[in-house]
């Protein structure tokens, strides 16, 4: 082994990373010695790394103390690091993947393994293996990055954000945590807006996952606190003024049929019905109307169910007809709202206090294409927070800063597009023309 990363490995044992530094349970995954440059037969096999390496999804709320205790000793850990050199910047000149080799490789793997994501045996082979495939796949996970197992842009950024910036936003991020160590109700609902999820809570366990899409950098979505009412099912869609003038007036000069595609009708101030035809689309003419989606899931934007929310925003939860941005990294595509991924076992949680609306009911309802509004008994909290960083459950997790406030600027994923504040008409987007 080099002398630099018999200084590395020092390093990382004398801060605890056998076990306790960082909150990063390592685990013996390799052999004693500290070579492991067998050639390109070993990673040709991709043997998994070890399963101990691997982030399971949390079972501790995001709003809580564990997560308060465990980021300050994030925090305690890190400044130690920091006090020891911290880490070193991974050259990002190329993709690194299986098979790569040289100098990368080996500062790859000093990057990983000095925060725990591959164990300290690995050595400093120049070889990308298998085992650290499974490093970057830990790393990735940790900072909400697509688990692929290749080094490239996104996660050379990530990687290579100084330990000092590291820590300045794990301090930042406990001070919105500790916002909300009052008493927020045996059962709510978080949202976390950098990391686009969802959790339900019920007396200090979380009850569900979910993926979520929320507002776009130039329109996002607000933090607060609020309480969900009602369920709405197979709703109407009324489209906010807006996004009428934004995007409604555009698509119907693009394309004459997108309103009669849609299933959007046109009303007058007085409930008059118009056609399509009888407006004037090359004016702004059409703001003097009201645009009303029909209910139907495949096709009404909101989906079909809306979680009803009392805030001045005007936003709420909802499910969406494209499903597909659930499986995409970056989920910052809505008007503000919140688009939820698996939004029946969402209302199924939300409506378990409400006598006779069990699994099936829900599917009744739905199936059903009617109107159907139910009123939450008793009203669930929700909370829309916005944090970067954090630790539990023995992980440090860190998300983009995709509304720039921390301070620092954009991270890997940050649009350079102008910022502004959710409003009461940030809603959802309208489908696009087919």
């Amino acid at each position: 082994m080099g002398d630099n990363m018999k200084s590395i490995s020092r390093r990382a044992f004398n801060l605890g990373f056998t076990g306790a530094a960082l909150g990063l349970p390592l685990a013996s995954a390799f052999a004693a010695s500290d070579g492991f440059d067998t050639g390109q037969a070993e990673w040709q096999q991709k043997f998994d790394g070890d399963a101990r390496l691997r982030v399971p999804r949390s079972e501790t709320p995001l709003l809580s103390q564990q997560t308060i205790s465990g980021t300050e000793q994030a925090i305690a850990q890190y400044q130690q690091l920091a006090s020891r050199g911290g880490w070193q910047t991974v050259p990002s000149n190329a993709t690194l993947k299986i098979g790569s080799r040289g100098p990368a490789v080996v500062a790859l793997r000093q990057r990983l393994i000095i925060t725990g994501d591959l164990d300290q045996q690995a050595g400093a082979s120049p070889v990308f293996d298998s085992y650290v495939e499974a490093g970057v796949r830990r790393f990735q996970a940790r900072h909400g990055i697509g688990q692929t197992g290749v080094v490239a842009k996104q996660t050379f950024t990530e990687m290579n954000v100084p330990i000092q910036t590291r820590i300045r936003q794990l301090e930042i991020n406990l001070v919105r945590l500790r916002a909300f160590s009052g008493n927020l109700g045996s059962r709510f609902v978080t949202l976390n807006i950098p990391a686009a999820a969802v959790e339900t809570v019920e007396n200090g366990q979380i009850a569900t996952h979910h993926q979520a899409g929320v507002g776009k950098i130039d329109r996002q979505s607000p933090v607060m606190q609020a309480r969900a009412l009602s369920v709405n099912f197979n709703p109407f869609w009324t489209v906010p003024a807006s996004i009428i003038r934004k995007d409604l007036i555009p698509k119907m000069q693009q394309d004459p049929n997108y309103l009669t595609e849609n299933k959007i009708r046109i009303f007058t101030r007085q409930g008059q019905e118009l056609q399509p035809s009888q407006v004037n689309w090359n004016s702004n003419e059409a703001t003097n109307y009201m645009f009303r989606q029909d209910p139907g899931g495949e096709i009404n934007s909101l989906g079909f169910v809306r979680i009803d929310i009392a805030n001045p925003h005007g936003v709420y939860m909802h499910d969406t007809p494209a499903k597909g941005i659930f499986g995409d990294d970056y989920r910052f595509v809505s008007s503000g709202c919140v688009r939820v991924q698996n939004v029946r076992d969402y209302v199924a949680w939300l409506l378990k206090d409400n006598p006779g609306w069990d699994r099936d009911k829900i599917d009744e309802a739905i199936r059903s294409g009617q109107r159907i509004d139910v009123r939450l008994t008793p009203a669930v909290n929700v909370y829309w927070v916005y944090v970067t960083a954090w630790a539990n459950e023995n992980l440090v997790q860190f998300r983009d800063d995709i509304y720039r406030r921390d301070g620092f600027g954009g991270g890997a994923v940050a649009q350079s597009a102008p910022i502004s504040n959710a409003n009461a008409a940030d809603e959802d987007l309208l489908p696009p023309i087919r």
